[in-house]
């Protein structure tokens, strides 16, 4: 930003950071993408080509989950992964100003932008309160919140995080290769990448994401971070995994092989921000504990979008139907339709399942 300095002493007046050429460069410039919310017109414009608009997420299936979870005013709602806010702001609007919404989310840098947000659009902390906590915890605020009448959990990471290269969630962009969804704590993915060894790094790749190349992808990092050059950011590790699969692939046509690469890269950093953020075992606390915290009747709704978080929940679903706990479940899988996706890419892989407490 350029600073105007006046000389009556009055605030000076901040004009926006010109760039170079025709397009930003870099993610800092592009004014759009931090506050997309102010654009609409362009906003339409990348939704209408079947792109999600940077810096903002579009939320997934909010008619089939806003169906199912059937708010009635008066009640008292979790929304276990505020995100963007827009699942969010649904749920609001159907307690049409009666109940109570409490938002969580581990990320405090995303969150702080999205209680603004909510904020600015009058929903005030008579109706949603936000906690900086991991949904794992939710049997701790339940003497303070009392029991729920409905739950969501939309265990996607949004859109903001991959897009903003600062990050490190896509291989798409440079950046430190960080993928914690609290860069506050715990290491980074560089830093655990350093720890692990072949064997452990080739289990990570095919439990939580069922890689098939994950014993020459396992061997080629560790054996890179041997190495003065270690791994330290997305380029690095994207890098990496290319030299193993251009080898692997080399009789596929250029453009098949491409294709192939970068649904490789994008298995890799999927495992590692899985396991840098532990995020299977905060699943299976939080599937664990819904039991404790909603209300006779309780709707509970989660969106999982691999097959490593769906099996965790369908698993704990039947379960705890089996044991009269839940009076009904999802017995299939619910996925967006055709437009949604096309309107949306990302929404592909979403599957939705439900549960009612008895």
């Amino acid at each position: 930003m350029t600073e105007n300095t006046n000389s009556n002493g009055s605030t000076p007046h901040r004009r926006r950071l010109h760039y170079s050429g025709t397009h930003p460069h870099t993610y800092a410039e592009k004014y759009k993408e931090h506050q997309p919310e102010k654009y609409s017109d362009v906003v339409e414009k990348v939704i209408s080509k079947g792109s999600t608009p940077a810096g903002m997420h579009i939320p997934i299936m909010v008619d089939e989950i806003m169906r199912f979870l059937d708010i009635q005013p008066g009640e008292t709602g979790l929304d276990a992964t505020l995100g963007y806010g827009g699942h969010t702001r649904h749920m609001l609007e159907n307690l049409q100003e009666k109940g109570h919404l409490y938002a969580l989310d581990v990320d405090p840098i995303e969150s702080a932008k999205t209680e603004q947000r909510l904020r600015d659009a009058g929903f005030g902390p008579d109706l949603l309160t936000i906690k900086l906590m991991n949904f794992a915890d939710i049997d701790q605020i339940v003497s303070e919140t009392g029991r729920f009448d409905f739950m969501l959990a939309d265990l996607g990471v949004s859109s903001m995080q991959i897009d903003d290269p600062t990050r490190g969630f896509s291989f798409k962009t440079d950046g430190p290769l960080d993928l914690r969804l609290n860069p506050e704590r715990g290491i980074s993915a560089a830093d655990r990448l350093l720890s692990v060894t072949p064997d452990e790094l080739e289990g990570m790749l095919a439990e939580n994401a069922d890689e098939p190349c994950a014993a020459d992808i396992a061997k080629a990092i560790c054996r890179r971070n041997r190495t003065a050059d270690k791994i330290r950011t997305t380029r690095d590790l994207r890098e990496t995994v290319e030299a193993v699969m251009d080898r692997k692939l080399q009789n596929l046509p250029k453009a098949e092989k491409r294709k192939e690469i970068s649904k490789t890269c994008g298995r890799v950093f999927q495992a590692v921000r899985i396991d840098v953020n532990s995020e299977f075992e905060v699943l299976e606390s939080l599937m664990e504990k819904l039991p404790g915290v909603m209300n006779p009747g309780g709707r509970i709704a989660i969106l999982t979008f691999h097959s490593g978080e769906d099996r965790i929940v369908k698993k704990a679903f039947r379960c705890f139907h089996s044991e009269g706990v839940y009076s009904s479940i999802a017995r299939n899988v619910i996925r967006p339709s055709a437009e949604e996706c096309h309107r949306n890419p990302r929404a592909h892989s979403a599957k939705l399942r439900w549960a009612v407490k008895a």
